[in-house]
């Protein structure tokens, strides 16, 4: 491949860039990159990039990756000298996240599992770009033992029949393209796989848990667990899943890599360390499971040790602090 030219910063490709874990990605890479933003807004909100419009090293473009694209024709990316540069990371993490309306996503999170990882892949090829695929810890399928800390070598069993295959089966597709685009066209393509994550710019009214208690608790609302009171998971701040990320691209390892806390977390305990944070009178209530909001398996962190140094070091009543924080702001709340 062609050496290219960086003239003062490495031009870096976020495709899912509007999204919770992608505009927090952009945010830490405008340290020292120029960014180009691919989002069409599925999942993801503007409102998580607002704040980096103004940035002369930013740029948005708002595409629906499962539809090719050609950089080049776009005048806002001049400043990017692509022609000359051309582009040198990829981050691909577009995909549908929303757990409300999953049944409804159904087609696209398909279409951007395939179409979309093969339009990402190709600009990686195009490029010679190095690449980074956010892959899922639901690649490792149906399991008996949730107290078992799981190793990438893993083969989970996975029903690619089933109402959540699309998302679940998707990612293991997903998975078996970057690695063939690696052997056949020898690009430095490497995979994560991400566990549950949460922090500030989560989406409010998703029927996602973590924000949504919190919501709910400043409004002294029923905090809603979808499950019993087992319900289980483990919870890695954003700031920890990104810092991975940027180690991992800029390692030697390929992956996958599993990404996530090893710690695991009682979902009424952790109910109630956010009634006693906010100082709510809200109760904590039980209901049917839904159909994205799954126990998980824990991750064996071994590799992202011993490859990385790294290791998740913000704690979770830290996160959940800085969480409060963000949705307090949003709320228009002062105060405790």
């Amino acid at each position: 491949m062609t050496k290219r030219a960086i003239f003062d910063k490495k031009n870096v490709l976020v495709i899912g860039g509007a999204g919770f874990i992608g505009s927090h990605l952009c945010d830490e890479l405008l340290k020292d990159a120029k960014v180009i933003c691919i989002d069409n807004f599925s999942s993801g909100q503007e409102k998580n990039i607002d704040h980096l419009l103004a940035n002369p090293d930013f740029e948005f473009i708002n595409h629906d990756i499962t539809k090719t694209i050609v950089l080049e024709e776009y005048p806002e990316l001049q400043k990017f000298k692509l022609e000359f540069q051309g582009i040198q990371e990829i981050y691909n993490l577009a995909c549908p996240m929303s757990v409300k309306n999953f049944n409804r996503n159904k087609i696209e999170t398909l279409l951007v599992n395939s179409h979309g990882v093969k339009n990402a892949l190709d600009l990686a090829v195009q490029y010679g770009a190095k690449f980074l695929h956010f892959s899922s810890s639901v690649v490792y399928g149906l399991f008996d033992d949730f107290e078992q800390k799981i190793p990438e070598n893993y083969v989970g069993k996975i029903d690619h029949l089933s109402e959540r295959a699309v998302y679940d089966e998707g990612k293991r597709f997903a998975e078996t393209m970057v690695m063939n685009y690696r052997e056949e066209y020898g690009i430095d393509a490497k995979i994560i796989r991400i566990f549950r994550t949460f922090g500030p710019r989560m989406p409010l009214g998703d029927d996602q848990m973590i924000p949504d208690f919190i919501t709910n608790a400043l409004d002294d609302k029923d905090l809603i667990i979808q499950g019993d009171a087992n319900f289980s998971s483990s919870f890695c701040y954003v700031s920890d899943c990104i810092d991975a990320a940027i180690k991992m691209m800029s390692s030697k390892f390929y992956g996958p890599m599993n990404i996530g806390s090893d710690v695991k977390v009682n979902l009424t305990s952790f109910a109630g360390k956010v009634i006693e944070a906010v100082k709510s009178k809200s109760k904590i209530v039980y209901a049917e499971e839904v159909l994205f909001m799954k126990p998980l398996c824990l991750p064996d962190l071994t590799k992202a040790r011993n490859e990385l140094g790294w290791l998740p070091i913000i704690t979770l009543d830290t996160g959940l602090h800085k969480t409060i924080d963000d949705l307090r702001a949003k709320k228009g709340i002062i105060g405790f």
